[in-house]
């Protein structure tokens, strides 16, 4: 597997990450003699040390920053912790979803205990019904929208989606098994439809205003095409 470069100076390394991948093992992990982290790929293929500056779902593909040094992590984090970096995801959802809608529901912390304030824009770019029967319908309903996290909880966007009643496709824990089952029938998708495409920020060493782009992965491309939507990351290339 080759790293999929996006963004590179003296300071961060951006990657994409693909779908189904850690982006580092946690202490104790049990997976770790078997399986690569995205971590481990960059190390291996830059010959330097990497830390990662925010986190990313195993499940999620898209794009993830990397520090080449451990003291320029604070600096890009300070980026999301004053809300100075805009994150643009992209899902597949099942139903019609709202045009726009703000999703303002607390989410669980890390600690599994206390919920944290959370908020969501959601917005649907296209839909579409398809002839293939998902119980206890004859058709079965889809929307492409791009979500905005305005907080960084823990599966925020896969449980916000959910509980508005849109369910991601292709996700085991908030899903719908039936459409899920569906889509690995008909078309083969096995992936989570949840994907970081668009960072935008300004450099915090040289103000450079990046807008840093991940394309894709190939069961993304598939459906837009299957699908007759249109590529939402046109609109920043």
């Amino acid at each position: 597997m080759n790293l999929q470069v996006i963004y590179e100076d003296q300071w961060i390394l951006c990657v994409n990450k693909p779908n189904n991948m850690v982006v580092h093992h946690a202490y104790f992990s049990r997976n770790v003699a078997s399986e690569l982290s995205l971590l481990q790929l960059a190390e291996n293929e830059k010959g330097m040390k990497l830390y990662p500056i925010h986190r990313l779902d195993r499940k999620t593909s898209g794009i993830i920053l990397l520090a080449k040094q451990k003291e320029y992590v604070a600096m890009f984090q300070q980026l999301f912790e004053k809300k100075q970096i805009e994150k643009k995801y992209f899902g597949v959802v099942r139903g019609f979803s709202p045009e726009k809608k703000i999703i303002d529901l607390p989410v669980k912390g890390k600690d599994k205990k206390k919920h944290k304030n959370a908020i969501t824009h959601l917005s649907t770019l296209d839909s579409i019904t398809l002839n293939i029967p998902v119980k206890p319908y004859d058709t079965s309903r889809y929307s492409l929208v791009e979500l905005l996290p305005k907080t960084g909880r823990t599966h925020q966007l896969r449980i916000h989606t959910y509980k508005n009643n849109h369910p991601l496709l292709g996700d085991s824990k908030y899903g719908d098994i039936n459409h899920n089952a569906m889509f690995v029938k008909e078309f083969g998708f096995q992936h989570l439809f949840l994907h970081a495409g668009v960072l935008l920020f300004n450099h915090p060493k040289t103000n450079q205003e990046l807008c840093l782009i991940a394309n894709f992965p190939k069961d993304w491309c598939t459906l837009l095409k299957n699908f007759n939507w249109k590529n939402p990351l046109g609109k920043y290339t």
